[in-house]
């Protein structure tokens, strides 16, 4: 008996050991490997020069509450999806060449929110929490404080310098994110009319939705937030028991269509799809009532992806010969699904919105454009555990808790994820943990997880993008931007025209210098 306890016992050794190394290539177990991977780094460090130019073009992607470690699982879920272990993935944001933290705290609160950071990485200016578009002298909720308190975004400044301008979001766009681009209020759920105060009413507030329409002339207009824009006896084209939400009876679309040229607006896949950018210079696309689908969830038939969204903007906006600023942000879908504990959703959104920077980096040249990534705060959401190399993003640890039970790599520091009950903990596997619906476990209950508190990425190639660096406060990011190319305050910078010739490769240079010599002998 004992022999064959022996046998089992080494067989399970042996199991564990190919199960836990299956994922590790042969070239990775020599010192040569890494030597030269990171000599090749170092010499491409060495080698970096600034882009001093001024930049033509201005994109800026927020992935709303995403931190460092969602930064991380999400590099490793791409390569896990692309069939490898993923820990030597790349993210496209990886490949940026200049990186700093965001300090992303309000100016009332530690735990930040969407709007007060809004404010900050788009306007410059810190400002408290809940609040939009406005400085700090502005209280959340009391509508009269905002007049004389406004401040204007990147955005705003853009359009004044002739520059096209747009935004792209997977939430509605009446939302905090991109709504920092264009709305001053106190308030980031007066959405829509119906939505005011009577304080607000009587003190003349608008809500965000008008305020899209009427402050600043946006180009390209792309996400969710249909039912904001109609009035309440209209039905929605795509669901017959919604109606808009109006109470001023307005049809906030047909006012933004007018007195424009080359005008669209659009409301589902197959319309979106019809739009020529070539003749088309103003869009408007709203895709749902409110929040567009998850990435999971998304029905591709009706809905564009937000990397489908970014390539139309973007061709739309790039016509304009002074430029254009686009905003693009994957908030909701990464941020609600952290809200809701459910890691696999969060992280699938943060790979989509990858495949969209990815996109834009095709499109665009690092010449000419600044391009921004970072995210308005992080999440409680941890990424850990005794895994091995190749470990499922949204697996289990080999170990066991102490109460004998299995647990998530991923997991919530609190939130709907509490499964405690009468002091038991539920055992796991990866055939639940790996469901898009399932919550990853969380010590502390409550309804919605909350925001972190620490500080955020910020990664950055082309034009100025070097002087992202070090810890900076998060309004930094919008002095950087405006900066770089030459807009209020510093529309008197000395920055020069980027020089696409100098595009050339010298390795292609030499090529072409070689084979002149060679036309010229050959005559």
């Amino acid at each position: 008996m004992a022999g064959t306890h022996k046998l089992i016992f080494t067989g399970l050794l042996i199991f564990l050991s190919v199960k836990w190394t299956v994922s590790v290539s042969e070239e990775e177990l020599h010192p040569d490997y890494w030597n030269n991977k990171a000599k090749q780094a170092l010499y491409t460090a060495m080698n970096a020069q600034p882009n001093i130019h001024k930049a033509k073009n201005l994109i800026l992607f927020l992935g709303d509450g995403m931190g460092i470690p969602t930064v991380t699982a999400a590099r490793i879920l791409k390569g896990q999806l692309a069939g490898h272990s993923g820990e030597e993935t790349s993210l496209v944001m990886d490949t940026f060449p200049h990186l700093a933290l965001s300090k992303t705290y309000n100016v009332d609160q530690q735990m930040p929110d969407s709007a007060g950071t809004a404010t900050a990485y788009l306007c410059g200016v810190k400002a408290n929490y809940g609040t939009l578009g406005v400085s700090a002298a502005a209280k959340r909720y009391n509508c009269s404080t905002s007049y004389g308190n406004e401040v204007t975004s990147v955005l705003h400044r853009a359009k004044l310098a002739g520059k096209s301008v747009g935004i792209v979001t997977t939430t509605r766009v009446q939302h905090a994110s991109p709504g920092a681009s264009y709305a001053h209020t106190a308030n980031r759920n007066w959405y829509s009319d119906s939505d005011l105060t009577t304080e607000a009413i009587q003190n003349g507030c608008r809500d965000i939705a008008y305020q899209l329409v009427h402050n600043t002339e946006i180009n390209v207009i792309l996400g969710g937030g249909r039912q904001y824009m109609f009035p309440k006896n209209m039905q929605d084209p795509e669901y017959p028991t919604y109606t808009g939400d109006r109470n001023d009876g307005q049809n906030l679309v047909l006012e933004w269509t007018k007195n424009k040229k080359n005008v669209d607006y659009v409301w589902n896949k197959a319309d979106f799809d019809k739009i020529n950018p070539k003749n088309t210079d103003f869009l408007m696309g709203l895709f749902e009532p409110k929040d567009c689908r998850y990435e999971l969830d998304r029905d591709p038939s009706m809905d564009p992806s937000l990397t489908e969204m970014v390539e139309k903007a973007i061709k739309i906006l790039s016509k304009n010969p002074k430029g254009y600023f686009l905003f693009v942000e994957d908030n909701g879908r990464i941020d609600h699904a952290h809200h809701g504990g459910k890691a696999k959703k969060a992280l699938h959104e943060a790979v989509q919105f990858d495949q969209a920077i990815g996109r834009a980096a095709e499109l665009t040249s690092e010449l000419d454009t600044l391009t921004v990534v970072t995210a308005d705060h992080s999440h409680v959401f941890a990424f850990g555990g005794s895994s091995a190399r190749g470990n499922s993003v949204l697996g289990v640890s080999r170990s066991l808790a102490n109460d004998n039970k299995h647990f998530t790599t991923a997991v919530y520091g609190n939130g709907p994820g509490y499964q405690i009950v009468n002091g038991i903990r539920p055992d796991m596997n990866e055939t639940i943990s790996s469901d898009k619906e399932y919550r990853q476990q969380a010590p502390v209950p409550l309804d919605s997880e909350t925001h972190g508190i620490e500080d955020v990425a910020i990664f950055a190639k082309g034009p100025m993008s070097h002087l992202f660096h070090g810890v900076q406060e998060q309004n930094y990011i919008a002095h950087v931007m405006a900066y770089a190319a030459c807009l209020e305050p510093y529309n008197d910078c000395i920055l020069t025209p980027p020089n696409h010739a100098g595009s050339i490769h010298p390795s292609l240079l030499l090529l072409l210098m070689g084979l002149l010599l060679f036309s010229l002998y050959s005559v």
